[in-house]
């Protein structure tokens, strides 16, 4: 019942092998794999057997750049595997059902893991062809597909269980990827620091790593079981009835009461008493819901997850290397990349997938205004968790002098956090705009602010590393001002004298330029496609 007469096992197994995606990721991730291992080839007429340095380093960037994939995609498999059940509300059938909660978990783990180890496994040919080229042996690419393995399936388990205790998958992805990416970022840290270590990395991943991975599994399988075993409320759907007096007495850590400053920009208390004459009902309805109807659950563990990351890279950017305050702006970037999409991308999916999207445009409203709203509304949660962690900036501008000459940088570090904020909102907007499924526009919206926001900094450490100095460097340079991040460490920094980033600062003002025509560009499109009625007859 487990595994081989597993209906939920088997029923994955078929949906998501057989869907469009998968022959579509089937394709890309080996073609891309294979087109960064051929651009990067060592073009030497004779190697260095002996000093086989540039094969090291296409190994490692395989690797890695494997591994960060497969970071970023394993949330897209499983994080709505249990989440999936209560949208589509069949959670309480599937509970209801003979199987056992332990073999409905580790059904939908192994279906969810299933496709990405295929994609794995496709990547072997292309390794092999690199061995020849020196430098690593056959037990290290052995030892970094074992370690690469243990860390999806360690993946998946925490996706699983966030799956489990939110009923939007939505929720459940931005959780999961905060939990994950810096998991990720950390394994690929050590991967690197051990790498002079030799036998010792090898022992590592023989040993700790599987270590790890055993104590960690059975506590989150053992979660996974306990929410299936224990449901909510029965007739909810799989949703909880959430008591905002008692969610406020048995909350750990943070609290959020929802009357007082800061708390009342994102969650704000319902409304007591009549709408105001001439007021966009749009608007105050966005901005007064409950954020994914879970009370603050979401939100409290995102604030606390954030800040509990941001504590120690205060203390080491700020304090410790003033130099390297840019390296604290990109994990604010990275967390509105993380967070920003999921607010915005179900505005307008939503309304279609409640069929009141036709309701709504017969109002008197304008199109202007119904937009406005709805990218206000998310902009307006987003933003305020991303500024929750730029007070560290603040402060640390007011207490270590060595920032005080550089006032002018760190005002452009707020400014290019803010427009970025702006940007993540307007793309998950227009995303949600032109899709019918608020699944397919989270997916559209990632993988198009991950395109614009990260694949300009791939191609400058591309180059950087392989071709520095050619074509292909000036190629990363014109891509540069689409990165936020780039943007920040173009923004020269003065520290006891010495100039650290000395790029020109053109790079970030052509990024706001770029962005901030870029935003206004999207915002008319949607109002002619809401004047055309895009999407509206069913």
């Amino acid at each position: 019942m487990y595994l081989f007469e597993n209906p939920v096992l088997q029923r994955g197994l078929l949906a998501n092998l057989r869907m469009r995606r998968a022959f579509v990721l089937l394709f890309l991730y080996p073609a891309l794999l294979g087109l960064m291992v051929f651009v990067a080839w060592p073009q030497n007429q004779r190697l260095d057997m002996t000093n086989p340095q540039a094969s090291k380093r296409l190994v490692n960037l395989f690797f890695l750049g494997q591994y960060l994939l497969a970071a970023l995609l394993t949330p897209s498999f499983a994080a709505g595997a249990i989440s999936g059940e209560k949208e589509r509300q069949t959670f309480e059938l599937l509970v209801a059902s003979p199987l056992k909660p332990g073999a409905i978990v580790l059904g939908k783990l192994l279906a969810s893991l299933t496709h990405m180890a295929v994609l794995v496994f496709a990547s072997l040919p292309i390794v092999m062809l690199c061995l020849p080229l020196g430098g690593v042996s056959f037990y290290e690419v052995l030892a970094a597909y074992f370690a690469l393995f243990m860390s999806i399936v360690t993946f998946g388990f925490i996706c699983l269980a966030t799956s489990s205790y939110f009923h939007r998958t939505a929720a459940s992805l931005v959780v999961s990827y905060l939990l994950i990416l810096p998991l990720a970022l950390l394994g690929v840290w050590l991967w690197m620091a051990l790498e002079p270590a030799g036998q010792f990395r090898l022992y590592a991943v023989g040993t700790l790593l599987p270590g790890g991975c055993a104590f960690l599994w059975p506590l989150l399988y053992e979660a996974s079981s306990r929410r299936l075993l224990h449901p909510p409320d029965v007739g909810s759907q799989g949703k909880e009835v959430v008591d905002e007096k008692q969610e406020f007495e048995q909350a750990v850590g943070l609290v959020i009461q929802r009357g007082r400053f800061p708390d009342n920009l994102f969650a704000p208390a319902k409304r007591s008493d009549l709408l105001p004459d001439g007021s966009n009902p749009v608007f105050d309805k966005e901005m007064r819901s409950e954020t994914f109807s879970q009370g603050t659950l979401m939100l409290r563990v995102v604030i606390q997850v954030s800040m509990a990351l941001a504590f120690p890279l205060m203390l080491v950017c700020f304090y410790l290397f003033p130099e390297r305050a840019p390296w604290y702006v990109g994990y604010v970037l990275l967390f509105n990349v993380l967070v920003g999409p999921v607010f915005s991308a179900g505005a307008i999916t939503g309304e279609r997938e409640r069929q009141t999207l036709e309701l709504l445009l017969t109002t008197t409203l304008t199109p202007w205004q119904i937009l406005w709203a709805k990218l206000v509304s998310g902009l307006r949660v987003s933003s305020v968790l991303t500024l929750f962690l730029v007070w560290p900036l603040v402060l640390a501008c007011a207490m270590v002098s060595d920032y005080w000459s550089n006032l002018p940088s760190m005002l452009l570090y707020g400014l290019i956090i803010l427009l970025t904020c702006l940007t993540t909102a307007t793309v998950a907007l227009f995303c949600s705009v032109l899709s019918r499924k608020t699944s397919i526009s989270l997916t559209a919206s990632y993988l198009t602010i991950i395109t614009l926001f990260l694949a300009p900094v791939a191609l400058w450490y591309f180059t950087g590393t392989f071709f520095p100095g050619q074509w292909m460097d000036r190629v990363s340079t014109a891509a540069a001002p689409l990165s936020p991040f780039l943007a920040v460490f173009s923004m020269p920094l003065v520290i006891d004298g010495t100039v650290y980033h000395e790029t020109t600062a053109p790079t970030a003002l052509r990024f706001f330029l770029l962005y901030g025509v870029g935003d206004v560009v999207l915002l008319g499109l949607m109002i002619w496609l809401f004047r055309i009625r895009w999407r509206v007859a069913r």
